[in-house]
């Protein structure tokens, strides 16, 4: 379905609301549409033709008036671009605002036209424990800060890869056994590092022993003078 105007969703939010028991009006000091109800707060919806970084500035100023505010935008369809109303991302966005959120289909019987997709509640974000950790178990495993922050389509030098350098520098010249590798220099986990080989750098030629393969001596070129400057 194409909207063509803001204003075709105007009437199927309006009866939307009239079926709850609200008085509706439109274009109300700048808001697009405001419901009433008796003494309670007034909700306000702002409408668009699709879900922008605009409608999101609008609903946070309305947050001003009132804690019940609703974004309004068509049902997407199958070759609409940018954000869709459906996505997690988007759904967690409004949430975390304190936003509700409708999608409208003004050509669907009346009483079916509109969804509400979310309510507008407080939000109160439940930290991961587990996220937390591993972010600072990262951070405080990497050594130096061999990454420039905004790098895109390049490879992170993680804190596993600096270890696997370790490990590839350690195996250069020849094979080495777990045990030997641990007492040069290698991290403590450097039995798991081998057997998990995540690059493809390690091969085991014996019980406990590793050797350095093909692509980890390019790995150790390409990654290594990271390792340097860390």
């Amino acid at each position: 379905m194409t909207v063509a105007a803001e204003t075709d969703l105007y009437a199927p939010v309006k009866a939307f609301l009239e079926g709850q028991g609200y008085a509706v009006k439109g274009e109300i000091k700048g808001c697009d549409l405001v419901g009433v109800r008796g003494d309670e707060p007034p909700v306000i919806v702002e409408l668009k033709k699709r879900f922008t970084l605009d409608l999101l500035l609008q609903g946070v100023d309305r947050l001003a008036m009132t804690d019940r505010v609703y974004l309004a935008v068509p049902s997407p369809g199958r070759r609409a671009s940018g954000p869709s109303p459906l996505d997690s991302g988007v759904k967690k966005l409004c949430r975390r605002l304190g936003l509700g959120l409708m999608i409208v289909d003004p050509a669907l019987a009346e009483g079916h036209r509109v969804t509400v997709l979310l309510d507008p509640v407080p939000y109160t974000p439940r930290k991961d424990v587990k996220r937390t950790k591993r972010l600072l178990g990262e951070h405080a495993r990497r050594v130096g800060d061999p990454n420039r922050g905004g790098s895109t389509r390049v490879p992170i030098i993680t804190a596993y890869r600096q270890d696997a350098i370790r490990c590839a520098r350690l195996l250069r010249d020849e094979p080495q056994t777990v045990a030997a590798l641990r007492a040069a220099g290698a991290p403590k986990d450097v039995a798991a590092l081998l057997q998990r080989d995540v690059y493809g750098w390690f091969e085991r030629v014996a019980r406990g022993t590793y050797q350095l393969t093909p692509a980890g001596l390019a790995g150790l070129e390409t990654f290594g003078p990271a390792l340097n400057d860390a």
